[in-house]
This record gives structure tokens, sequence and C-alpha cells, in this order.
């Protein structure tokens, strides 16, 4: 560990260029951690593109993937300043061939897990870049392959369950459920809706990255958010975390018979956008409502049946 521990990213960011890179090269040196933790997360919140509109979720992401890398660099020997030309596709490899660790999963380790690390790993080496510690750059010659599965197959959109669940929770779980099912809200959007964001038929969004977007809300929605009270003096509907959201919700799939289709609450905004294809026939639009930034994610959101364009080949 460092002598002195910068507790606070911003002030890590405030150091003089040669404060900040005798830290790294120091961190790096010696494979601390939690410094090159520090580091990682300073760049993201000053020099990303995103910078302090960098969702706490990627920075927590990206710190459980520099916690994986560091340590796996150390016990093979990888001096992080001056990797070997090879080190990074040794890691995508090794990641590729790690057992996955998930209660009830066997196989290997999800391509999307893997590419979660990778992206991580490269983070760092752009923070170290950033802090002047180093040029080196081991992943640029290391592909991810991406998952042959398409997500849609792998975890499809909930379909008759929503309907069914429905009965078996309590008002505000009912609303929850409904603000990812039907209004396409993605869960971190709807634990974070206020009463003030409902106006009339549409409600105001705070997306990722601190995008707003207005979603109109069909009658189901609307009466299952305005008979509810706040639960918080700034008009909050919701005092739950994510976890404490995914155990309620998972115990009302039980409930219905339904708990082995419980595959989070992305299945259900998958649910919502499949529906709303179907009635528009519109990536387009549906990327809007969903507030996709591309149309090619907006695809991955939606099923699309397997004779979706019979009756137009009809006649070739």
């Amino acid at each position: 560990m460092t002598l002195v521990q910068v507790q606070d990213t911003l002030a890590l960011a405030n150091l003089t260029d040669q404060a900040l890179r005798v830290r790294a090269v120091e961190a790096a040196s010696t494979y601390d951690t939690d410094m090159l933790v520090l580091v990682m997360q300073a760049y993201m919140t000053t020099a990303s593109r995103k910078g302090a509109r960098t969702s706490r979720k990627t920075l927590e992401a990206y710190a459980l993937a520099v916690r994986d890398f560091v340590p796996w660099a150390h016990e093979q020997g990888v001096q992080l300043l001056r990797p070997g030309r090879r080190d990074g596709g040794r890691y995508v490899a090794q990641l590729q061939r790690r057992p996955s660790q998930g209660r009830g999963k066997s196989g290997h380790l999800a391509a999307a897990t893997v590419a979660q690390y990778v992206a991580g790993a490269r983070a760092l080496y752009r923070a170290l870049r950033w802090a002047g510690a180093t040029e080196a750059q081991p992943f640029e010659d290391a592909p991810v392959p991406p998952d042959p599965t398409p997500g849609i197959i792998k975890n499809p959109p909930y379909l008759r369950e929503v309907d069914e669940v429905l009965p078996h929770c309590e008002p505000r779980l009912a609303a929850l459920l409904l603000l990812c099912a039907h209004a396409g809200l993605r869960v971190s959007e709807a634990l974070g809706v206020k009463a003030t964001d409902l106006q009339g038929t549409r409600l105001t969004v705070h997306g990722k990255g601190g995008k707003l977007r207005r979603v109109p809300l069909g009658k189901r929605v609307r009466t299952a958010l305005v008979g509810l009270p706040p639960v918080r003096p700034d008009g909050s509907l919701f005092d739950w975390n994510y976890a404490q959201a995914t155990y309620r919700m998972s115990r009302a799939f039980r409930a219905a018979g339904h708990g082995d289709a419980w595959r989070g609450f992305h299945a259900a905004r998958k649910h919502s956008g499949t529906r709303l294809y179907r009635a528009t026939r519109d990536f387009t639009r549906v990327g809007l409502f969903l507030g996709h930034s591309s149309v090619d994610t907006t695809r991955r959101y939606v099923a699309v049946e397997d004779d979706d364009v019979q009756n137009e080949v009809e006649d070739f």
C-alpha cells in the first residue's frame, strides 16, 4: 500500500502532473490495487468521454475488473508499466477458460463477463497513460470474441409471466414491474422515479449518463403510480436498492409459479421493447422509447418471431 492514501478521486485528479505520475508509477510498481482503482476512477470521472456523468455502475464494474487483473498480473510476473506484447491476450484467454462462479451455474465465464473485465483493464491502462505513468496498451491487439448466442436468445423477454406475477405483487412492487415491463425503464431508472416526474400521461426519466427522456405511460402504469404515496421527503416512490427489489420480485415470481422463469429486470424491459415493436414494426421508435442511442442496441431487446416475414415472402 502507498504511504499516503488518496481517499477521493477528485483529490487525486487535482494533483500536479508530476505528483500524479509518481503516485501512479508507485501503485503500478507495487501492484497497489486500491490505488490503481482510484487512478482509474479519477481518469473516468475527469478525463473520459462521459467524465463526471460516468455511471456508478460502470465505475463499480471497472473497479471489480481492476481488482481481478492486477493480482493476476502480479501472480504471472507481468510488469504493469512494461507488459509484454502478448500479456493482454493471455489475460483474455485465461478469462475465457475460467469456470463460472455463479450460484447454480456451470461452464466458463459468460462472454459478456469476459468483455466487462477486459473493458475495465483497458480503462486502467488509459488511466495510466493519462497519469503519465506508461504508454503501454497491452489490450490493443487482444480482441474479445463476441458471444455467438444472441442475448435475446439467452435472456428472452418475459411474456405471459408479467400478467401472472402482478397479482402476487403488493402495489409498490407491481408499479415497479409495470415501469420496467410496460414503460420500458431500466430498473435503476424505475427505482429513482419521484412523484414530481409524473406529468399527466408522461414520465420524465433520468437515464444513463444524466440523459433525460419523456416516456408515455399507458393507463395501467399511470393508475399504479398515482395511487402510490412517496416514501421519502423528496418524493421518491421507492426506497429499495437493487438487491432489495430483486429479492422482492423473485419472491413474487415464485409465488406465481414462475420461480424458474425469473431472469432479472432486464427481461421485463425486453418485454416492453418486444411488444412495442410488434405494434409499430419500427426499431427507431422503440429505441427512442427505451432510451437507446443506437438502433443496433434496440435490436438486442426485441424478440422477432421466426416467421416474421412469412406474409411478405409468400408471393415472391
